[in-house]
């Protein structure tokens, strides 16, 4: 099977017009196709266009309110509470990443707490925003329950990614992004798309039991990144980004790729610091960090792989499934 290859400006009218056809506001489609485009050029085609048989599905059932409009209000100077009224999570983020930066400069530290949203895809993308806006950002978002804790067999934390990001002067930012799990879930979700064995020791079957089944494994729990500590870094998530909140904890969040239920309402939270809430030079400490690693040989600073291939499907195209786009361009006609 070979790739078709799409151009940014054609996986975005794609992702615009199927969802316009699935019950969804033309700005909340331009905000999912974003992100989904912006998964796809970062290499992360588990949140990519591999979404949106889900997100369309669950738009038409109304698990996601595709007419939602985020509602913000700042509860103190340095903190903004956004509703993302469970629609999709990119409009709200994209709500709380116009407020951050210019706050973050008044306050010298701002944070933005979303609740009652849905799959939040690749939260590095979202630092790499305020990154390139000068300010340093932390992102930490939970999603449905998918990991137990360290010796427990109930799942109760998602894996809850955690993502940094900080400028650099001359150069472009750091970026890290984590999952708490050994791997993302949506990588696991493509395996099981594409009919693909996982590799053994990135999940566990509903036994418990190491599986290379995919759908077992989605039926199971996934296995944490560092044993114990993932697990103890999944529960300082699930305290940010639900119980500070008020969003739901990943036990009680349902489903981000069935149809069915009711919708998921999770929270992501983002800390914005403005480099220079210490004094000036912050940003030349952090290139001269950088350049010691990037020195180094065989070595790699986190970010940059994605970056370059970012510049590279942006010229050459992004890669799609043929199957997976017969599938897309079949939904809600």
């Amino acid at each position: 099977m070979s790739d078709t290859r799409l151009s940014i400006e054609e996986a975005t009218a794609l992702v615009v017009e199927t969802l316009l056809r699935c019950k969804t506001s033309r700005p909340n489609a331009e905000a999912v196709a974003r992100a989904l485009v912006g998964a796809e050029l970062a290499g992360q085609a588990g949140h990519g266009l591999r979404r949106m048989p889900s997100y369309c599905a669950q738009a038409l059932s109304g698990k996601v309110d595709g007419m939602a409009v985020p509602q913000a209000a700042e509860t103190r100077p340095g903190a903004l509470a956004v509703d993302a009224a469970h629609g999709f999570a990119y409009p709200a983020l994209e709500l709380a990443l116009d407020w951050l930066p210019d706050a973050a400069r008044r306050q010298g530290v701002a944070i933005a707490g979303l609740r009652r949203s849905h799959h939040c895809g690749v939260t590095g993308l979202f630092v790499e925003r305020l990154a390139e806006a000068g300010i340093i950002g932390l992102m930490v978002a939970n999603s449905p329950a998918a990991m137990a804790p360290w010796g427990g067999k109930r799942a109760l934390f998602g894996t809850n990614p955690i993502a940094f990001a900080a400028p650099l002067v001359g150069a472009e930012p750091l970026v890290i992004d984590i999952s708490l799990s050994k791997v993302a879930r949506g990588k696991i979700m493509a395996a099981k798309q594409k009919g693909e064995a996982i590799p053994e020791g990135w999940a566990l079957d509903a036994e418990g039991r190491p599986t290379t089944d995919p759908e077992a494994a989605l039926a199971g729990t996934m296995v944490p990144m560092g044993d114990v500590k993932g697990t103890a870094l999944a529960l300082m998530v699930e305290m940010l980004c639900a119980g500070l909140t008020g969003a739901n904890y990943a036990y009680e969040a349902t489903s981000f790729f069935e149809a069915e239920g009711t919708p998921p309402g999770t929270g992501q939270t983002l800390i914005a610091v403005d480099p220079a809430a210490f004094g000036p030079g912050a940003g030349a400490r952090f290139a001269e960090m950088a350049r010691l690693i990037e020195d180094m040989e065989g070595v790699r600073l986190p970010g940059r792989r994605r970056q370059a291939l970012k510049r590279e499907l942006a010229h050459g195209g992004i890669p799609a499934d043929p199957k997976l786009l017969r599938e897309i361009e079949a939904i809600g006609r």
